[in-house]
């Protein structure tokens, strides 16, 4: 795994966990129904990552396509499917999303060379 992936990761989980911990109970909340949002339901949890995935590029946040990004690949979507997605994210957000289309080709270039 490259050093980039993991300080992602490592920043990730450590304020999360700072953020879970000062026990604030509606942001605690929101964590829980974010986490509920991707489970298993009518639509797998690989379709709602990607739904995931195309949102937060039309929403240009960096920090949230690398999570979707990571998390596609966990669950074993191919290239073509998230080429499809980013696509999809592209149509839907205009021009204006490429700079951060580059950014999750990137990311899924080094996730397939680990």
């Amino acid at each position: 795994m490259s050093s980039r992936l993991s300080e992602f990761r490592a920043f990730r989980e450590k304020m999360n966990r700072r953020i879970l911990d000062a026990k604030n109970l509606n942001i605690n909340r929101f964590f829980t129904l974010d986490g509920q949002a991707y489970a298993e339901g009518a639509l797998d949890t690989k379709t709602k990552e990607l739904a995931g995935l195309s949102a937060s590029m039309v929403l240009r946040c960096d920090d949230c396509i690398a999570y979707h990004v990571i998390r596609c690949k966990e669950l074993g979507c191919t290239d073509d499917q998230m080429m499809e997605i980013f696509n999809v994210g592209l149509i839907v957000g205009g021009s204006i999303v490429i700079p951060h289309l580059r950014r999750a080709i990137a990311l899924l270039d080094e996730l397939n060379e680990t």
